[in-house]
């Protein structure tokens, strides 16, 4: 067989315990060649284990940092690994969450849709929660920025708007059609190597929100096109996520907790830490000259929420039997923060008791100064 044109860069997005499916469903539901290049982020002992048994049966690179990274960072380090080793090998990268379930055919009309379109970027039709593949969680969207000028003041503003999400598939099958777009998500995204070339490595200023944004006004910046391909599928978020018969998403709709691991918990809080979504918004605002408008305030007001759902939710439904307290979940919302402050002190402890060696950023100072201009 010929060398596949295709590499999959795999890493973490919040938790551990999603590893074995995914990477499962990626070689059982993928009938497309590709070469894997997996991102192990400090995994605890029986995932590692896991991941270097697989690496050897299935002979794909397993690349392990000895700390916690961000998703974006887990996401570098697989890219400069093929940029440094094989950068003329492959015409696609797919970056792919370790939460991610596929449906197959869905690496194959990915890049049917680049070859056919010339597209920098493709995103599948991302779903979310169980039963597989059946309530949309994004289908591209807008995302763009605009110029006002008013009583002589100039100022840059963000719009952005998701496609059918928390639509039921089956309720939109003529939606389902392949369409020129602003932006798909990490979850799923398949991107033209030579791109990078003009982008340079993705910008680990962006740790744990809009990241996705970044990267795909980075593309347009560059004249690079962004597709939607409706028709490949994938899902997240299978864990602890039921919809419902209407086909909106269902967070947690009985007493049961999140199937979380132990294990997960220390960098699902650091993933999804305070500090690394204000810093990450500060960095989108600062980056592209944005003005602090009612766009930035509502993802303030949002940072935090997705502990709230997935922690502090969960858990109150189950101390009531089923029934919620908005009363308690007030009242544990300030324990929750102060116990994400602590954890995020200790992991800057750890960066400062064992510094990380410096990573070269190919081809990023160039691409900067052009958007500084």
């Amino acid at each position: 067989m010929s060398q596949p044109q295709v590499a999959l860069i795999a890493g973490p997005r919040e938790r551990f315990s999603s590893t074995q499916a995914s990477l499962e469903s990626i070689y059982q539901d993928t009938d497309y060649p590709f070469d894997l290049v997996y991102v192990d982020v400090n995994s605890p002992k029986p995932i590692q284990e896991y991941l270097e048994a697989q690496s050897h049966q299935k002979q794909f690179k397993l690349l392990r940092t000895e700390r916690y990274v961000s998703p974006t960072a887990a996401k570098n380090i697989g890219l400069r690994y093929l940029l440094n080793q094989a950068k003329d090998q492959y015409k696609y990268v797919v970056f792919i969450e370790n939460d991610v379930l596929v449906k197959s055919g869905w690496l194959a009309k990915l890049v049917a849709c680049a070859e056919e379109t010339g597209a920098a970027v493709v995103g599948p039709l991302t779903c979310i929660g169980n039963p597989l593949h059946q309530v949309i969680h994004n289908a591209g969207g807008k995302s763009y920025i605009t110029t006002e000028v008013k009583e002589g003041q100039t100022s840059r503003h963000i719009y952005q708007s998701a496609a059918l999400t928390g639509k039921a598939v089956a309720e939109v099958t003529d939606k389902l059609t392949r369409k020129k777009t602003d932006y798909v998500e990490f979850h799923c995204m398949l991107v033209r190597t030579k791109i990078f070339e003009k982008t340079g490595l993705l910008d680990e200023g962006m740790l744990a929100t809009r990241e996705h944004i970044d990267f795909c006004f980075m593309v347009t910046q560059t004249g690079g096109s962004i597709y939607s391909e409706r028709e490949a599928v994938v899902t997240t978020d299978t864990i602890g996520i039921e919809t419902n018969q209407q086909g909106l998403t269902d967070w947690f709709g009985t007493a049961q907790l999140p199937e979380f691991k132990w294990f997960d918990l220390y960098y699902f809080m650091l993933r999804w830490n305070d500090a690394w979504d204000l810093a990450s918004l500060h960095h989108l605002r600062d980056k592209w000259n944005l003005s602090e408008d009612h766009y930035f305030k509502k993802r303030y007001q949002k940072v935090g929420a997705r502990r709230h759902e997935l922690l502090i939710k969960p858990l109150v439904r189950r101390l009531t039997f089923g029934k919620g307290s908005l009363w308690l979940e007030n009242r544990l919302v300030p324990i929750e923060r102060w116990i994400n402050r602590a954890v995020y002190r200790h992991y800057q402890q750890q960066l400062r008791d064992q510094p990380a060696p410096p990573q070269p950023s190919w081809g990023m100072e160039n691409f900067m100064e052009r958007v500084s201009r």
